[in-house]
């Protein structure tokens, strides 16, 4: 667990100051500085010959991440036409396709060779590097437009003083237990499917057959987050909607528990959470855009 433990804690607290390296470099070149990393070290945890050397590029490569991530959605939202709302829609969109076919592509991987999905995430944030050396430009700026851009760049501690604000500290604790049930059932729920299967009969359930059990969960994420979520907040408001998907939720990961030795059971809940993540992920997301005037800078604490 220790893979997923540094990997997140590094991005976790490098995204405090994401929004001041986006200032300071611009958001192209801190979009590939974050590539640049997450290739540099999955190339290297591929490579690795322990699982110390994997879960110390693991560390780096959530470094990259967190330069990526956060950035991103404040790129897309600098280049939506159609406003923070359309921009949520065009990044859970992107996450979605992301959460249906990585799993798949690295349970295929995973098969062949652990290193597999290492090298394959790899290849693809350099295909990704390209898109955003080749596709993204920043658009040429006046002598005053410079200017204004210096005025406004967030300090080395904006994210700490975003803290101050009390919707924002009231989302971050929000997402905070919500990221804490999220990676549960993402980084757990494996191992008794695995054991399940095994007391079951089931001897041919590895990495390919968990890629297609979680290709179902991104896949039902994927559909909620982009076709479901806008609908329901539209409808019922944005505070009814994260209140009712953290229940469902939370009834999920009960139900988890009391199925753990059943794997129909197991594949079942996975795959219905991802109908409920995918709402919860829109919602939040739109929340926090909302929050406050600043909070497309400090998307960074979910």
């Amino acid at each position: 667990m220790l893979l997923f433990t540094s990997y997140l804690f590094i991005t976790g607290i490098a995204m405090f100051f994401t929004s001041w390296v986006s200032g300071l470099i611009g958001v192209r070149w801190t979009l590939v500085t974050g590539l640049v990393l997450i290739v540099v070290f999955a190339a290297l945890a591929g490579a690795s010959g322990t699982v110390g050397e994997i879960i110390g590029f693991r560390a780096g490569w959530g470094l990259g991440n967190a330069l990526f991530i956060s950035t991103a959605l404040a790129a897309i939202v600098g280049a939506a036409s159609g406003g923070s709302r359309q921009a949520i829609v065009l990044y859970e969109a992107a996450l979605g396709v992301g959460m249906a076919i990585g799993p798949l592509v690295g349970g295929a991987l995973g098969s062949i060779s652990w290193r597999g999905p290492f090298f394959g995430t790899a290849v693809l944030m350099a295909v990704a590097l390209l898109a955003i050396l080749v596709l993204l430009r920043t658009p040429k700026q006046t002598a005053e437009q410079r200017a204004a851009a210096r005025a406004e760049r967030p300090s080395l501690v904006a994210g700490f003083k975003a803290l101050g604000n009390p919707a924002l500290l009231a989302l971050a604790a929000v997402a905070f237990f919500y990221n804490f049930g999220f990676f549960v059932l993402l980084a757990y729920s494996p191992y008794p499917m695995e054991a399940a299967a095994k007391a079951a009969g089931v001897a041919a359930f590895g990495a390919h057959e968990l890629g297609l059990v979680f290709f179902g969960w991104g896949l039902a994420l994927a559909i909620t987050s982009v076709l479901v979520a806008p609908v329901l907040t539209r409808r019922f408001g944005l505070r009814p909607v994260l209140f009712t998907m953290l229940g469902g939720l939370t009834i999920c990961l009960v139900l988890l528990g009391v199925f753990v030795h059943s794997l129909p059971g197991l594949v079942t809940v996975v795959v219905v959470s991802g109908l409920l993540l995918g709402v919860m992920n829109t919602a939040l997301t739109e929340a926090v855009m909302e929050a406050t005037d600043f909070s497309k800078f400090f998307y960074v604490y979910l």
